[in-house]
């Protein structure tokens, strides 16, 4: 048998032409399977490598099944949609029959990125796509160019987080259907923001998946990840069934590009790397439109996104977990859990976090693409003072609007914002949402307690529990109440106290778009960390368009800042001689050649050497 081209479809059902359905299994392990669609029972044809095939009249709508040789019916793995859970009827879908309201969309730089992750279930009291919408001019005037949706692909249950997806490419029906979510993007378009998901291709959930049986090489049982056994990412049809699902998403759904999780558990030992190849697929598939694709990459590998000549090979971004723990040190004094990785050098790991990301990289796992690039541009950094992880995992899934001072975190917002790297939210930060955000699930029996006692040992691992409570006290993630709990208080937006952090939050996000993404878009930008006081950080950020200074006290010892050259864009001294304190300028009398000195010539002959930087030097 032939094999079709990645840009192919072999997964899930194929509407042709001539107006029939073409479906297709990959079922190794089964000698005859059976398609179940609309009352009626038509068999499949098995060719030698373990596909089953068949081609019937069929509309969108439709439901279908397939039965196994022993009697056991199950959904189809790749459906594009489901009925309702994923046990039952999946749906034939016309991904052609959306009409998009904004076809010539073709997205915006990586440099003009403010990203805002949300949760669909929880981002709105009615939890679903539809009402999303409706919040879209919110999130425009606030300044957002980028919405990251957590995970929808249907997962088992009425509520979770999304990460146990098992029907991977079906939006679960609970948040709406297919061409609702089309809506939601062609909305967030509309209001010139781009949308990026979440996927998950590093595990199934526990509940609802059948490929073990139907096709055990879709796994390495040798290999294990967190959750199980590893997939077997070596073998054709694996590899077209997740490369698929990204052009599905990107294509059909217009996707402006994927955040995918947890990459460090993708291993593979083909000759091209997976995830070069989705990335490189992907990026074909959609010419004439920014693809951003981002990574959450616990090894930090700098191949992953390497540029050739300025532009983005594969990978755009990736997560930069250090800039958030040392930083929640400060803000909070916590050090339990995998904070007290990070206590040695608090400060300087903030420094270095800020300024170049990759503190902690893995050089001996860095092997997936070519050659790690070093420097790569500051943007290929995505910063964050909260996301879904660093909030839900927490004992009490309590936000840092509650663990912290407000002046400070004032500096750290516009640390996050008015540096170089990319931001992002997460939902509710930017009204200073006070309500959780826990985990919570639709598991049941022993799987539901496996859940709970997990709770424990995710809350030990970030930051702990607080002194005046037990484990006795933790939320049920099991729980609706717990979901329940979990949704965004919009009415809180509306008081003067969320009003004033959103008109300060607006302020800094349109700074950046003036000042940092014009210095990211003008070609070399240079990180230079200054010797400072400790608890300063201070770095120039140098570029052919000028430099861009940024002076942020952290601590409380440290006395007012001093000036700074050229034009000061942004600045917070709250007084009393002491306190946190930030200053951020830009100075177009300082530039560097582009193209770059040579290197030769040592830097600082293009710049007078700075002095250690102290609060009144």
């Amino acid at each position: 048998m032939t094999e079709p081209s990645m840009t192919q479809r072999s997964w899930g059902p194929v509407l042709e032409q001539d107006g029939g359905v073409t479906f297709r299994l990959w079922a190794p392990a089964e000698v005859a399977v059976t398609l179940l669609i609309e009352g009626r029972e038509i068999p499949m044809q098995r060719t030698d490598d373990g596909w089953h095939k068949r081609r019937t009249e069929a509309t969108a709508g439709d439901r279908y099944a397939f039965r196994l040789d022993d009697g056991t019916t199950l959904p189809d793995p790749a459906a594009h949609a489901q009925l309702d859970d994923v046990h039952g009827s999946s749906l034939v879908v016309d991904h052609g029959a959306y009409v998009w309201q904004h076809p010539d969309w073709t997205g915006r730089p990586w440099a003009e990125t403010v990203l805002y992750e949300l949760h669909i279930g929880t981002f709105t009291p009615e939890g679903t796509l539809r009402a999303a919408i409706d919040r879209l001019p919110h999130l425009h005037a606030l300044g957002i160019t980028a919405i990251e949706l957590m995970p929808v692909a249907q997962f088992a249950g009425r509520r979770g987080w999304g990460y146990d997806g098992v029907l991977l490419h079906a939006p679960h029906p609970a948040y709406g259907t297919p061409d609702e979510l089309k809506a939601f993007v062609d909305a967030a378009h509309g209001q010139g923001m781009m949308v990026l998901l979440d996927v998950v291709y590093n595990h199934f959930g526990p509940v609802g998946n059948m490929l073990p049986r139907i096709a055990p090489d879709f796994f390495h049982p040798e290999r294990h990840t967190p959750w199980g056994a590893a997939i077997a990412f070596d073998e054709p049809a694996v590899r077209r069934y997740f490369i698929e699902n990204a052009l599905q998403w990107v294509v059909d759904y217009r996707f402006d590009g994927l955040r995918l999780d947890a990459t460090e558990q993708i291993e593979d030992d083909s000759e091209t790397h997976l995830l070069i190849e989705l990335a490189e697929t992907v990026r074909a598939a959609a010419p004439g439109r920014y693809i951003h694709l981002a990574v959450e990459d616990q090894h930090s590998r700098k191949s992953l996104l390497n540029r050739d000549g300025g532009i983005v090979r594969h990978y755009t971004a990736g997560w930069n977990d250090e800039f958030h723990h040392a930083l929640h040190i400060v803000a909070t004094g916590e050090t339990g859990g995998y904070y007290k990785n990070f206590l040695d050098d608090t400060i300087g790991t903030i420094r270095e976090a800020t300024a170049k990301g990759f503190v902690r990289a893995d050089r001996a796992k860095d092997r997936v693409g070519p050659a790690p690039q070093d420097p790569l541009p500051p943007d290929v950094n995505i910063n964050f003072l909260q996301n879904h992880d660093q909030i839900g995992n927490r004992a009490f899934g309590d936000r840092l609007e509650n663990q912290t001072d407000p002046d400070l975190l004032k500096v750290m917002t516009a640390l996050l914002i008015l540096s170089p790297p990319v931001p992002l939210l997460f939902m509710g930060e930017e009204y200073g949402e006070v309500r959780p955000f826990q985990f919570f699930a639709d598991f049941e029996g022993e799987l539901a307690d496996a859940t709970k006692a997990g709770r424990e040992a995710e809350a030990e691992k970030f930051g702990g529990m607080p002194e005046d409570k037990t484990m006795a006290d933790l939320p049920d993630p099991l729980s609706e109440d717990t979901f329940e709990r979990s949704k965004l208080d919009w009415s809180r937006a509306a008081t003067p106290e969320g009003r004033q952090r959103m008109a300060f939050l607006r302020e800094l996000i349109g700074l950046r778009q003036r000042h940092i993404a014009p210095l990211l878009k003008s070609g070399t930008v240079e990180p230079h960390i200054l010797p400072a006081d400790d608890g300063i950080v201070a770095i120039d950020w140098r570029s052919p368009g000028g430099t861009l200074l940024l002076r942020a006290n952290l601590v409380e010892q440290n006395g007012a800042p001093s000036p700074l050259p050229g034009e000061t864009i942004y600045s917070f001294f709250p007084g009393a001689g002491t306190g946190p304190w930030i200053s951020v300028a830009f100075d177009r009398t300082q530039r560097i050649s582009e193209p770059k000195v040579p290197s030769t010539v040592p830097t600082e002959m293009v710049f007078e050497r700075s002095p250690c930087i102290s609060a009144t030097s």
